[in-house]
């Protein structure tokens, strides 16, 4: 029986901003005997709120009874591909909005890992938003699942495991978003206005919509009220609207807020 102070420990958490130091992957015939099943997952925790993290840790993280092992944490996206790439994990639980970019942003500089034949890095979106323009974006941008983080301790251990095992895993809503999006050939998959925008852009598109100020806006992405509004124009500019009262519509109609 494992010392149960071990279980428990979480001590050594990353501050705010800073990725953690990568772990060795553990040494054969440690790992199979971890989990009540056998199981093992090597998992990387990405979200720009530390104490969810934290939580998340605390949930899925007590390795000897879960058969999880969290390898690492990021905040943004530079830290969030950092620790990825050092670690190499089975499965990496992603936030879609993130600082840099968000998870799509991710997804694309990892594209490369998640092809490796011998160690893929698989991804499952962890989010609060339901949005069906966030989960056909990181379906697309090539995440094995998508669930909210609605989803109990329980049901996001075995999410993990079936992600890594392969399976598509999502919460029973957002796989309609899905189907729709990809089995009807004849519709096209994404709005042709909003594929003309960056991610970026997109982010700060919804943030408008939310209602937030350029400086809530700046403080929320960590950039510039003048990047702000540099976005900003290149957004009305692209969809050639005047001002953000009719963004704002444009965005609510589509489902963005």
């Amino acid at each position: 029986m494992s010392d149960p102070t071990e279980e428990n420990d979480t001590t050594g958490a990353p501050e705010p901003g800073e990725p953690t130091e990568p772990t060795e992957p553990a040494e054969s015939g440690e790992s199979g005997e971890s989990g009540t099943s056998g199981r093992h997952v090597r998992v990387v925790l990405v979200d720009d709120h530390r104490m969810f993290r934290t939580g998340v840790q605390a949930e899925i993280g007590r390795t000897d009874e879960t058969g999880v092992e969290v390898v690492g944490e990021a905040a943004d996206v530079d830290q969030a591909v950092t620790v990825i790439t050092a670690t190499r994990p089975e499965v990496v639980l992603l936030d879609v909005h993130l600082p840099g970019g968000g998870g799509v942003e991710v997804l694309r500089r990892c594209a490369p890992l998640m092809t490796d034949a011998e160690q893929p890095v698989c991804f499952l979106a962890l989010s609060v938003s339901d949005a069906a323009e966030d989960v056909i974006g990181v379906i697309r941008g090539g995440a094995r699942g998508y669930v909210t983080k609605t989803i109990t301790g329980t049901d996001l251990i075995d999410s993990i495991f079936r992600v890594q095992e392969g399976d598509a895993v999502f919460s029973p809503r957002l796989a309609g978003f899905v189907l729709d999006a990809f089995a009807n050939t004849d519709a096209p998959p994404l709005d042709e206005d909003l594929d003309r925008l960056t991610q970026r852009e997109r982010e700060v598109l919804r943030l408008i919509a939310r209602g937030y100020a350029y400086k809530e806006i700046a403080k929320q992405l960590y950039i510039s009220v003048k990047t702000v509004e540099s976005h900003v124009s290149a957004v009305l500019r692209k969809l050639q609207l005047s001002n953000r009262h009719e963004l704002t519509r444009w965005a609510t109609a589509r489902r963005l807020v």
